[in-house]
């Protein structure tokens, strides 16, 4: 009998050891290193016998390349297929992240009961009676989806062999284990080991799968950093579960751009697609309420508009607070010291609140002109008008910046009903023909003067 091999894996990073020690090298963790059980067998968990499996890689000249557009599965989705860049690509790995009870295990069984391919659910964390009851509560009937409830993965491939679906789900990967590794479910190296047998067999056969995983409490993927090295593609897909909005984001993509976002709304039977964001990101509020403006921004290739609300209000207790909700308190921090600094508006000794409605979070600088009118709104306790949208950047001595795309920012703003649109003087505008007003301004002492003079 072969001699047991053991080894030491840093439960952060997932750096392997040959022997113990108090601190990481790699991340610098203390008390991170676990020894685990290490006994892999010569054989192969997939074994393949298809022509492709014994070809031999070769060198080709890089203009002799095959540059045709690959073939994609479509998931009958419009938002997963946005944000993977247009379907499923066969062969490819997605890994799918999520809080517990975001709505993961619904999301890819609702696209599961869509396909018209032959889909095999494989799920180590709910029986097949679990299953079917999301299923009719999701209201889907479909005849070419299998449920598998197996956590060991050579029974997986056997079950594979056996059915030859098109599509494999895998719920969730920090459930499967394989005999050639002598550790717990969920470890490192089992983690490594299943994810690189599933590489090996959607490679081969050109089949896609689709692996769900854990997070951390710090949001990142359970398991090793490897685990998103060696997918195709990362997503993560949040949401606050006080809110019905859920959006998914692709952090890492192989075949298409990381910049896409996807919509949903948590309904009773399921998920539902929001094909139009910006009507239900802007409340529908007939009421002029101060310290509320309307900016236009762009997430991928969707533009967005998104409401910001702003409480300005002097500070109790001594020590000014400031608090954000959906965007960055230092950027928040910024402004305020430029409208100080640059416009005379003295806020340093007041509270400021600043919270996005709809639970998501912006990062677009072209927001920054929207952020100072909510703040100058509550702060003069004036209402900025109906029909009011910003699109512009703010810079540190108090200028107004242009902003990319600002065509497309006015024509969502136009769609939606919007009147004006303040933007930088130095956009260059080329639509001709609009029924909305752009105001150009240079300098955040202009927008004071335009909303509150």
């Amino acid at each position: 009998m072969a001699k047991t091999k053991t080894t030491f894996f840093c439960q952060n990073c997932g750096t392997q050891f040959a022997k113990w020690a108090g601190q990481c090298s790699a991340c610098k963790e203390w008390n991170t290193l676990v020894e685990e059980v290490v006994q892999k067998e010569v054989k192969v968990a997939w074994k393949s016998d298809s022509p492709s499996s014994k070809r031999v890689a070769k060198p080709l000249r890089i203009n002799e390349i095959n540059t045709e557009k690959e073939l994609r599965l479509d998931s009958f989705d419009q938002e997963f297929n946005r944000v993977l860049g247009g379907g499923i690509v066969p062969g490819s790995l997605i890994l799918l992240g999520g809080e517990p009870g975001v709505g993961k295990s619904t999301l890819i069984l609702q696209i599961a009961l869509k396909l018209p391919y032959k889909t095999l659910y494989v799920s180590g964390e709910e029986s097949q009676k679990q299953i079917k009851m999301r299923a009719d509560r999701i209201n889907s009937e479909n005849e070419t989806c299998f449920i598998l409830t197996e956590t060991k993965t050579q029974n997986i491939f056997k079950q594979i062999e056996a059915t030859d679906p098109d599509i494999v789900v895998i719920d969730s990967i920090q459930t499967l284990h394989t005999d050639y590794i002598e550790s717990a479910a969920g470890s490192i190296s089992q983690i490594r080991e299943c994810t690189a047998e599933l590489i090996k067999f959607a490679k081969e056969t050109n089949t896609p799968v689709i692996l769900i995983g854990h997070i951390t409490k710090d949001g990142a993927i359970a398991g090793p950093k490897i685990l998103e090295h060696m997918v195709d593609t990362v997503l993560q897909f949040e949401g606050d579960r006080n809110y019905v909005y859920r959006i998914l984001r692709s952090l890492k993509n192989r075949f298409g751009s990381t910049a896409e976002l996807g919509i949903y709304e948590m309904h009773g039977n399921g998920l539902r697609e929001v094909n139009n964001p910006s009507e239900i990101l802007i409340s529908k509020n007939d009421e002029g309420l101060s310290g509320t403006a309307i900016a236009s921004t762009i997430d991928g290739m969707r533009p967005l508009m998104i409401e910001i609300q702003a409480l300005v209000s002097t500070a109790v207790y001594g020590t000014p607070q400031r608090s954000t909700t959906g965007y960055n308190a230092k950027r928040l921090n910024m402004l305020l010291a430029v409208l100080e600094k640059r416009a005379g508006f003295k806020l340093g000794a007041k509270d400021v609140f600043l919270n996005i409605t709809g639970g998501i979070s912006v990062d677009d600088p072209a927001i920054d002109l929207a952020v100072i009118a909510a703040i100058l709104s509550s702060n003069e306790d004036i209402a900025i008008e109906k029909g009011i949208c910003f699109a512009a950047e703010v810079g540190l001595a108090g200028e107004i910046r242009p902003v990319q795309r600002i065509d497309q920012r006015i024509m969502e703003a136009e769609k939606l009903g919007f009147t004006t649109i303040y933007a930088s003087k130095n956009n260059k505008i080329t639509l001709q023909k609009t029924k909305i007003r752009v105001v150009l301004i240079g300098r955040i002492e202009d927008i004071a003067n335009h909303l509150f003079s």
